[in-house]
Parts: C-alpha cells; sequence; structure tokens
C-alpha cells in the first residue's frame, strides 16, 4: 500500500485493488480564508484524480472543494459514501457528476470488489448535529497486507469498532491543530485571547495524543492541518511568530509533543510526500530533498510570503464574485431566511434562550428565539448575551447563494467579530449550521432523544456519569480531572464536580459526587 499526502486531510490510497482518493482540497475555502498548507498547487491533479474510488468525508469546504473535483475527478469512480442522516453529500456530489455509490453501514466492515481485487474497508459516521455540517467521518481501508485508518478531523467515540473489525492497524492519518474561529474572534482583552487561544492549543495536540494511543498504530501522520491564511487581514493568525495562544500548530510542533511523551512513531509528510508500506514496515520518500522539507518550517514565515503573492490573484478573484456591501436592507430577507426555521425547532430556540444581535454594518437584526421572530432592535432591550459584526457583504452572499451554513462558511473565515456573556452556546452554532428544513428536523429531534446516562465510573476520587452530558464520549477515555474540575478532552468541555454544573455551555449537567 502507498499513502501519498496531497495536502491538508487528502491522501491517495494505491493499493493493488485499485486506488482511493481522500478528501482533496486545493481551492481556498471560507471566503477566501483558509488555504492547504504547505502548498499542494503544483501536484499532478490529473493523475490523483483518475481513481477508482472517492472518498469525500464531510462537507466542509477543506474537505469538500467542488472545483478539484468537478475539474480532476473521475466522474467514473465509485463514492465511498458515509452513512449520514441528510443525504446532502450525495445531493452535492451528483450535481457534480458523480454517480457510482456505495452506501456503507455506518461502522461495518464492506469488502469492495473490482477486476483488479478486493479491500475492507469501513466508514465510522459520526451523526451528531455538532459533527460536519450533519457528518463527519473515518475511513479505514485494508488490502490484506497493510491496515490504513484516516481519521481525517473526526472525532469517532469508540475504537473498539476498528480493532474488532481490522485488528493492528498501521498507519493512523490524525487531526492535531485548530479548525475554529475562537477565541480569535472575540471581543475580549488581548491578554484573555492569548490564555484561552493557548489552553485551546493544547487540548488539541491532547486530544490527538488521546486517539493515537487509543487506536495504538504503528505509524501516525499528523495530518488535517493547519490551514494558512494567506489575505493580509488575516496574515496574524499564521503560527509563525512564536505566539504562545496560537491555535495553529503546524507538524512540527505536534511531532516534538508525540516526542516529549515517549512517542517517536511520527512521520512528517508534505505534500506528495509517499509512504511505502508493507504491514508495518514503511519507507517515507518527500517530493523534494529533506532540507528543502525543513526549511519549510525553519522558515515559515518566508514560505508564507511566497504563497501570499503567488495567491493575490486567486484572492482577489474570489473576493470579486461577493456580493455587493450595499443594498436593500437585509432584516426582510434575514426573516424570510430564518423565522420559518425556528417555528420548526422549538427545542433549539429554547436551547438559545435570548435574543442574539447581527450588527451588518449600519444596519443591526435581532434573532429573537424565544419568540421565534426576526426584528429591529427594540427600545426596551436589554445588552444582548450574544452578538456578530459580519461584514454586509458577506451576509448578503450567504443569503444569495443560499447557504444552507453559515458556520461552514463566514464563521470558520474568521472575517467576523463576535462577543458573548457567559459559556458557549452549542444550540446557537447548531441553529447556524442548519438552515434548511431537513437539517433543522434532523437537528432537533437529535437533541429531543433521550441518552442513557446511568452508568457511572469512578476516577480521582469522584463518581461521574459515563458519557458526555455533551456529545456522549465515554468518559474513561477522553475524561481528565484535576481538583474539582472535569476536562472531556474530545471537545475540550468542562464540569465543576462539585455541582455538575458545565462551565463551558449552558445545560448540560454533569451527574457527579466525591467518594
Amino acid at each position: 500500500m502507498q499513502v501519498t499526502s496531497v495536502g491538508h486531510a487528502g491522501f491517495h490510497i494505491q493499493t493493488a485493488a485499485g486506488s482511493i482518493l481522500c478528501d482533496p482540497w486545493v481551492n481556498p475555502a471560507y471566503f477566501a480564508s483558509w488555504f492547504p498548507f504547505p502548498d499542494n498547487t503544483l501536484l499532478n491533479w490529473d493523475a490523483l484524480g483518475d481513481c477508482d474510488y472517492l472518498y469525500v468525508s464531510h462537507l466542509h469546504k477543506d474537505h469538500f472543494d467542488p472545483a478539484t473535483l468537478a475539474e480532476h475527478v473521475n466522474k467514473d469512480a465509485t463514492v465511498l459514501l458515509p452513512d449520514y442522516p441528510v443525504p446532502d453529500l450525495r445531493r452535492e456530489l451528483e450535481a457534480l457528476g458523480f454517480h457510482k455509490f456505495l452506501e456503507t453501514e455506518d461502522s461495518v466492515k464492506h469488502r469492495v470488489t473490482n477486476k483488479l481485487g478486493s479491500l475492507d474497508i469501513m466508514i465510522v459516521a459520526l451523526r451528531a448535529p455538532a459533527d460536519g455540517p450533519i457528518g463527519d467521518s473515518g475511513l479505514v481501508v485494508s488490502d490484506g497486507e497493510t491496515t490504513c485508518f484516516n481519521m481525517n478531523d473526526s472525532r469517532p467515540m469508540d475504537m473498539d469498532v476498528v480493532h474488532d473489525a481490522f485488528g493492528k492497524l498501521d498507519i493512523h492519518l490524525v487531526q492535531f491543530s485548530g479548525a475554529i474561529w475562537y477565541p480569535m474572534v472575540y471581543d475580549i482583552p488581548e491578554r484573555s485571547k492569548t490564555v484561552f487561544g493557548k489552553q485551546k492549543r493544547q487540548r488539541g495536540m491532547d486530544r490527538a495524543r488521546s486517539y493515537i494511543e487509543q487506536v495504538d498504530a504503528t505509524w501516525v501522520v499528523p495530518s488535517a492541518g493547519p490551514p494558512v491564511f494567506l489575505d493580509a487581514d488575516l496574515r496574524y493568525l499564521n503560527d509563525d511568530r512564536g505566539d504562545e495562544g496560537n491555535i495553529f500548530p503546524d507538524q512540527l510542533v505536534f511531532l516534538e509533543q508525540m516526542n516529549l511523551h515517549g512517542a517517536d512513531n511520527g512521520l512528517l509528510m508534505i505534500p506528495g510526500s509517499v509512504a511505502d508500506l508493507r504491514g508495518g514496515e514503511l519507507t517515507l520518500t518527500h517530493p523534494i530533498p529533506d532540507g528543502e522539507v525543513k526549511a519549510i518550517f525553519a522558515n515559515k514565515a518566508d514560505y508564507i510570503e511566497d504563497m501570499a503573492r503567488r495567491a493575490a490573484p486567486v484572492i482577489a478573484s474570489e473576493k470579486a464574485r461577493w456580493a455587493p456591501a450595499a443594498g436593500e436592507p437585509l432584516l426582510g430577507p434575514l426573516r424570510d431566511r430564518f423565522e420559518p426555521l425556528m417555528r420548526q425547532s422549538d427545542l433549539i430556540c429554547d436551547g438559545i434562550g435570548y435574543a442574539v444581535a447581527l450588527e451588518l454594518g449600519s444596519e443591526t437584526v435581532v434573532l429573537d428565539f424565544p419568540t421565534r421572530t426576526v426584528r429591529a432592535p427594540a427600545p426596551d432591550d436589554k445588552k444582548y448575551r450574544y452578538g456578530f459584526r459580519i461584514a454586509p457583504e458577506l451576509v448578503r452572499t450567504v443569503l444569495r447563494d443560499n447557504e444552507p451554513d453559515w458556520v461552514n462558511s463566514i464563521f470558520l473565515s474568521t472575517r467576523f467579530e463576535a462577543w458573548r456573556i457567559g459559556g458557549y452556546n452549542e444550540f446557537l452554532y447548531t441553529f447556524f449550521k442548519c438552515l434548511t428544513d431537513e437539517r433543522i428536523a434532523y437537528a432537533d429531534g437529535w437533541f429531543a432523544e433521550a441518552h442513557d446516562d446511568t452508568a457511572s465510573i469512578e476516577v480521582a476520587g469522584w463518581e461521574v456519569q459515563r458519557r458526555c452530558p455533551h456529545l456522549k464520549a465515554d468518559l474513561t477515555k477522553f475524561g481528565v480531572i484535576e481538583g474539582e474540575r472535569l476536562t472531556c478532552n474530545l471537545h475540550g468541555w468542562e464540569w465543576d464536580l462539585t455541582s455538575g454544573r458545565c462551565l463551558t455551555s449552558k445545560g448540560h449537567e454533569l451527574r457527579s459526587r466525591r467518594l
């Protein structure tokens, strides 16, 4: 088996029984904010796209690149389709011309066969509203000699199903770096941003190491990040100035973390690097001399500057596609867009529980979730507990394009500012991910389902429920207790053990008692 990095979370897996192209991403994502790092534009995308199978893990635009898929990827390739509750991914791929689909069953081993031979595959599909949107996934591939687990940036909760089906894993491709807008966009003091960013940075790497220990593969490849920010307005987001609060550490930083914790099986791969595997035996080759690979990271600011210079026309072209900033007031279009969804999502709207302000240039629009209305500010409005300052051209663009997910467009672009009083509100961001009738109905129903939290564990002098109140992760694997605080490293959420109160978001109480 040959595993070739094609950038970010993208890999090309070549076997005697055919090739699988995974998550090819080349073009800038999220309003031209994100680019793959290191640069992957010089790869032979026509050759990579001449594949037997295509796997797109989910619809985030750093995994689903419509232009690359349309221009370079063989439309007769069989799509390995995750088992998602909403068929948006299939619809998007069909619109690009793909017509052969293997609809997998979540966490079930499938044998795929063609004239070249057979492969065993499994797709672990995550289906909570917080994933994806409405989905994230990881792919396991075995050619009978070598097994690869491409986890990209999914966060599966149970590794036993993978081990039971495939046994020892040979290579593990795992996310380690940030993919969020927190804390950079928040209107808080810079010192607080540094503190929160440092925590976020470390927790992301701690989570990756937890997965590495659970998967226990022979080799590990840090992947699915970091992106690079090439627009002059966003260059400060790159981890190229020694900022300890930067949430986008690169591959070398994480490999050093692995070494500090006694793991020396990490591999540095850049676009075009090839891992040639026979079981656990590996030969790694790079497309450029080793010294030039190291120079990318040693002289990172210079490398990014060169990328930015070459990408400037691309960024300008993308910005030219945005809707004009001026136009009719946004209150009417936003009311038409959001109010029907509010009326369908009682549990989500009640979970948000307050009015949210959108400051759109000179206009402010209030999303009044308790009353299920979109309105202008009222004289008796108190200070809004949550708010966003967004350039009106971005909002006009997503309305024009009927974008079903503001998280996967505006928010991940980091081209906005936010403020909040109190903790993170998961219900609010779920609403912004689910801007279709189908998605909002699924998300509201998902939150309404009862989850069993009767099982308990004993750890560090406390008895706590075994399943995390957030997304039901197993706290025997992801829970860390320090004093009277529990952190679930799957998403970094925290609880006060003495009261069971969630310190990260509204609701989500934890059952706990001191032994």
